[in-house]
């Protein structure tokens, strides 16, 4: 009697354990197709243009100093004059060319300052041009030295600054560019791997760069520059 009852448990048990083990197949053959649906690949394109600066903006600041305040200013003056004479001959129109304002110092009236052998009165002016002509900039900066040569002191004179303004016309154009650069990568990463691109899964722009174009030197000083934007897309691979 009892093995009568004992022979339909050890089968119910069997087919028991067959469904789980039949259970536990599917469900890990769910997880591995789950799996090599989300597969992806993540890759970087790159896109890079050579541009040129369109604006130009060049301070001049000069200096004089002596014992009389009056003397000094009538100096400044005149070197003031010296500078617009200078600029008008380089091309520019008044337009372009800003002045800024008189620096005074008194060195009688700082701590200490008559005793360093300083002369009293220093006197500073700025005159800042300001162009979208940048090669007549840059033929300015070459002949800086005439302008010395008329006794103006040109003091912390670095050179012209340049700048490329116009990045939001080649921006759309270049995020184009490195998508598909993006897409070339991922291509040739499925064709090596035996699988196919599919959509995209995420993407990051990145950010623009500036640089000089021979890599060298400060940027702003260069008015031939290098555009560089690097993005970062995920691709699903079927």
């Amino acid at each position: 009697m009892n093995n009568e009852k004992l022979i339909p448990a050890a089968v119910f048990g069997g087919l028991l354990a067959l469904g789980l083990i039949g259970g536990g197949w599917f469900i890990g053959q769910g997880v591995v197709n789950a799996r090599v649906g989300d597969r992806s690949v993540s890759v970087r394109g790159l896109a890079e243009r050579d541009v040129k600066a369109d604006l130009a903006i060049l301070p001049l600041r000069f200096t004089v100093s002596g014992e009389v305040l009056s003397d000094v200013q009538a100096r400044i003056d005149n070197d003031l004059a010296i500078v617009r004479r200078f600029l008008a001959q380089q091309g520019y129109p008044d337009a372009a060319v800003t002045l800024g304002r008189l620096e005074v110092s008194d060195t009688q009236a700082q701590a200490y300052g008559a005793a360093d052998g300083r002369p009293r009165f220093i006197l500073s002016q700025t005159v800042i041009v300001r162009t979208n002509d940048v090669d007549r900039v840059q033929a300015t900066s070459r002949a800086m030295n005439d302008l010395v040569r008329q006794g103006v002191l040109l003091q912390d004179y670095t050179g012209p600054s340049y700048v490329f303004t116009k990045l939001n016309d080649v921006r759309p154009a270049m995020i184009a560019e490195a998508t598909a650069s993006a897409r070339t990568g991922a291509e040739q990463f499925a064709k090596d791997s035996g699988t196919a691109v599919g959509s995209i899964r995420e993407a990051s722009q990145g950010y623009f760069e500036i640089l000089p174009r021979d890599q060298t030197g400060d940027e702003s000083q260069s008015p031939d520059k290098k555009v560089r934007v690097v993005t970062t897309i995920s691709y699903r691979l079927r």
